[in-house]
């Protein structure tokens, strides 16, 4: 039998915090621990060892950002950011810190549930609808101090084409069909990539496929 999920839930809202408890805990996840601030996530991962934590962006004593960026530089955990705005400047901040992807609070319950699902098995970058659209926003107009140049060396022309397919938001089934390969290819292919340009989430490489200009950006309209 498969384990189940498990996850820490940061916020600084408590009620926030026991809705998500609630409805985690009912569809079989395993919540390991809450935090109120960004600092105490950091702490509370290091101890319970989660397989994805949701993170409100704004918390005390350390924002989300911060939080996600040291968590992880040393685990595996999988950080879902979690914020008011559809298109939070601090947003792409927190995807460059190593964020699997992001979510509204208010969210419907299946939406959660499939996030936690497909960012716990590292599948994609989170797609519903406005998650596309932060993905377009980043390729027309992203800050330019959360933007600086990249360069795709190393990169085969394979791996080249995998990129491209991971920045229009395919999933790993999506990119085999495409390419008539098997998944498990492209799983090794996205390893390459994830090794070769120093980065850790699918969030971080359609960034660099945009950046790099491998991806046009779309024109300010």
């Amino acid at each position: 039998m498969t384990p189940p999920i498990r996850v820490l839930v940061a916020d600084d809202q408590a009620l926030l915090r026991g809705s998500f408890r609630v409805l985690l805990e009912t569809s079989g996840m395993d919540v390991v621990g809450e935090a109120g601030t960004g600092v105490e996530a950091i702490r509370v991962a290091g101890q319970t060892r989660p397989d994805v934590i949701l993170m409100d962006v704004r918390m005390p004593d350390m924002d989300g950002i911060a939080a996600t960026r040291e968590i992880t530089a040393t685990s595996a955990a999988r950080v879902i950011i979690l914020t008011m705005f559809d298109l939070d400047a601090y947003v792409f901040a927190a995807l460059r810190a190593g964020a699997s992807g992001f979510l509204l609070k208010d969210a419907e319950p299946a939406e959660v549930l499939r996030a936690v699902e497909v960012v716990a098995a590292g599948e994609a970058l989170l797609a519903p609808a406005v998650t596309r659209r932060l993905i377009e926003e980043f390729a027309r107009a992203a800050p330019p101090d959360l933007a600086p140049p990249a360069e795709l060396t190393g990169v085969t022309a394979r791996e080249r084409e995998v990129l491209v397919l991971i920045a229009r938001g395919l999933s790993n089934a999506e990119i085999g069909d495409r390419l008539y390969v098997g998944q498990t290819t492209v799983k090794t292919h996205i390893g390459h990539l994830l090794a070769k340009l120093h980065v850790t989430t699918r969030a971080q490489l359609v960034m660099l496929a945009y950046e790099s200009g491998l991806v046009e950006r779309r024109a300010r309209r």
